[in-house]
């Protein structure tokens, strides 16, 4: 399903990438980042270093946002891989980017996450199948119920969390749309 929507979307002059999972826990989600990697359609975004070595030596792939680049030097690796792009962490500091930049390997873009809910963590457990005490193998897609994820408030009720499958994500959405001037002038290529 994954690559027909991915087709539709290339007619329509989209750029796709394919994500891999945060967290490959067995056979069933390592055979599913072999597809993706194994996709002749597609770039491919890395976001384990599992998908890395499945990835390294192949040209024009991801380096994702959760795979915790914060220095030049482990940029400067992943893309001496093949990496062509990187995601920034969501939580990395305007300073701490500008200095990654200055130092990047040629040819590597840059991409942030510019919009919607911060992905914070992830869960070998899938929080919508343990709130109905069922299996993450057999959840019943109890998900569709709660398709913005299940909200939750702080002590005073204020919003404080979204817990979406196996992500906690921000409650509030993130909006770089204000500081697209600064980021562009950065060095910052792409936008989430």
């Amino acid at each position: 399903d994954w690559v027909g929507l991915g087709e539709m979307l290339a007619a329509q002059g989209k750029e796709v990438v394919l994500s891999s999972q945060v967290l490959v826990e067995g056979e069933g989600d390592l055979k599913l980042v072999r597809r993706l990697v194994g996709n002749e359609r597609f770039r491919v975004e890395a976001n384990d270093m599992g998908a890395v070595r499945l990835l390294a030596g192949q040209p024009g792939w991801v380096a994702g946002p959760h795979l915790n680049v914060y220095n030049p030097r482990t940029l400067e690796m992943l893309a001496e891989l093949g990496a062509t792009r990187w995601v920034a962490p969501v939580e990395i500091a305007r300073d701490a980017l500008e200095g990654i930049l200055a130092e990047r390997p040629a040819g590597m873009e840059t991409e942030v996450f510019g919009y919607g809910r911060l992905p914070l963590a992830f869960s070998a457990r899938c929080f919508t199948a343990r709130r109905y005490n069922l299996q993450k193998e057999a959840c019943e897609f109890r998900c569709g119920e709660f398709p913005d994820g299940m909200a939750l408030r702080s002590g005073e009720g204020e919003p404080f969390l979204v817990l979406n499958g196996i992500q906690t994500q921000s409650a509030r959405v993130y909006c770089l749309v204000e500081a697209l001037p600064a980021l562009r002038a950065l060095g910052v290529e792409v936008l989430r």
